[in-house]
């Protein structure tokens, strides 16, 4: 394995480390750190003509990192959030997956019947942790769709940490947190948002004609409802369950994050306060109607003017010279490959299908006496319970060697790789092994992963796909807005891992331990060194 110090040099950001200091500038009183959740990088461009709002006033006034990545394996929601205010690669926070991210049965929900959920996986530290050691009166709020989108970017720091439950279209948290639900987020969920929806319709914001994606694409949606307008059921428990399927879900969110503002007196000082917001609209359209689809065409639309209407509405309460925006993307998003394929007129590729080979593995097993749980595979990643198969007697190389080759010949698979071998490739040049092995700590029983073609997917699957270890899954914004920045497009390869300790140098506080992410210098307001 290349030292860091190299693969930094070799993706061009070793520079970042000698530039001149961050002039002397008070404090943001907050930072406001949003996460759009399956934003792939060219969306900020692709219908910026349109942009009227928040995406906007980023895209134009904001420090946008146009070459920026997600640099892991499993380019899923619960890993790209672990990344984002930690600093570090989910090789370091532990969490690896969306199944086994905040699942926690030991910290049920205050008012809902959805999964428990808690950071117990989590290791290490976040900015807010970083803050807080400098300044303990300073003060984070979390906020999301998604239980994993709110959780995770606070680590394991007991703040104030909500998320909607689709079980009864409320804001709730767990008892990792809390008690009881404080009264403005009761005051929240006491407008029924999600009910008063009810039976209303998803409408283009703008004219048909200024869309050039068609609005007849059967691949959408399994084919049923894949024609605007799209109307909420009449039906309140089922409304809540579909909001998140509508830009509604993010307008929820973002309203009450600024109650929440409100409430806690975030960003009125003397500290610095830490809002994180986690917007998840785009993932639920973006699965359901793919990238290329009209449905999220105008879903961006209608983020960037909730984005402009929140930061407006923000400005009217706290001094805009004291905030600073951070946004990115926990992943992004690769098109269906029959689409893909047309439009650039080639035959598509091999959808891939593993379940030929586990189900040899599993016949092995077996036929050993061995438990069936003594290999298991979540997200492309293998793991081996070697006592299971110790106590059984058996020697567990026979029965892998079987299922890795039938893996490896399967169609649409293109590597399986061994994970204490990845530090030896070349994972300067080689992306999926450097990805791969900033993925998996080393601690835990995961001894194989195996990727599948660029751009294929699975069969069966009629959902657009991430996950993988590719561009269209890892290529996300990196942007930043405020004071402290300078406006301007940068080319520079950068991470998401760069955003945390870069804010940190922007509140003044040292990371409590060592980040994979560097300080982003080179977008920063500087003067002469201190």
């Amino acid at each position: 394995m290349r030292s860091t110090a190299v693969l930094r040099t070799a993706l061009g950001l070793a520079t970042l480390l000698t530039t001149p200091a961050l002039a002397q500038r008070s404090k943001p009183a907050l930072i406001v750190f949003i996460t759009v959740d399956q934003m792939r990088a060219d969306y900020v461009d692709r219908w910026s003509s349109q942009y009227a709002g928040g995406l906007a006033r980023f895209r134009k006034s904001g420090a946008f990192f146009t070459n920026a990545y997600q640099d892991h394996g499993t380019t899923e929601t619960a890993p790209g959030h672990s990344v984002t205010m930690s600093g570090r690669f989910p090789r370091s926070t532990g969490i690896v997956s969306n199944a086994s991210g905040v699942s926690d049965p030991l910290a049920p929900l205050l008012t809902s019947r959805d999964a428990a959920a808690s950071p117990f996986r989590f290791r290490g530290s976040v900015l807010m942790d970083w803050i807080r050691t400098r300044n303990p009166q300073s003060r984070g709020l979390s906020i999301s769709r998604k239980d994993r989108g709110a959780i995770l970017p606070m680590g394991r720091a007991k703040q104030n940490v909500f998320w909607y439950a689709t079980s009864n279209g409320e804001f709730t948290t767990s008892t990792y947190y809390a008690d009881t639900l404080p009264a403005w987020i009761k005051a929240v969920n006491a407008r029924r948002f999600a009910q008063r929806h009810a039976g209303q319709s998803w409408n283009l914001l703008l004219p048909s004609t200024a869309y050039a994606e068609a609005d007849s694409i059967p691949q959408e949606h399994a084919g049923t409802d894949f024609v605007f307008p799209h109307v909420l059921p009449a039906d309140t428990a089922r409304a809540a369950t579909e909001l998140p399927y509508t830009p509604f879900m993010d307008e929820l969110v973002l309203s009450a994050a600024l109650e929440g503002v409100r409430a806690l007196t975030l960003g009125k000082g003397p500290s610095t306060d830490v809002l994180a917001i986690s917007l998840s609209a785009s993932d639920y359209v973006g699965h359901r109607y793919g990238p290329d689809s009209r449905e999220q065409h105008d879903n961006y639309l209608h983020l960037d003017r909730a984005l402009g209407a929140f930061i407006d509405s923000l400005y009217k309460v706290r001094d805009s010279s004291t905030i600073v925006f951070a946004l990115t993307a926990d992943h992004g998003v690769t098109s269906f490959p029959e689409l893909a394929a047309a439009r650039a007129h080639k035959a598509p590729l091999v959808r891939y299908d593993t379940r030929p080979a586990v189900a040899t593995v599993r016949a092995a097993l077996r036929s050993a006496r061995v438990d069936s749980a003594a290999v298991t595979i979540e997200s492309s990643m293998i793991s081996v319970d070697r006592a299971a198969f110790d106590h059984a007697g058996v020697k567990a190389e026979p029965i892998l060697r079987a299922f890795l080759d039938a893996l490896r010949k399967t169609p649409g698979i293109a590597r399986v790789d061994r994970v204490r071998e990845l530090a030896m490739r070349d994972t300067v040049h080689d992306a999926v092994a450097r990805r791969w092995y900033h993925m998996i700590p080393p601690d835990l029983p995961i001894e194989y992963v195996f990727t599948p073609v660029e751009g294929s997917y699975p069969v069966n699957v009629t959902a657009a796909e991430h996950g993988l270890p590719y561009d269209d899954d890892a290529h996300v914004p990196v942007l930043f807005y405020g004071p402290w920045f300078k406006a301007g497009r940068y080319a520079t390869p950068a991470l998401v891992a760069d955003m945390a300790p870069t804010l940190a140098r922007v509140a003044g506080v040292p990371p409590t331990e060592r980040t994979d992410g560097h300080v982003l210098e080179q977008a920063l307001v500087r003067t002469t060194p201190r």
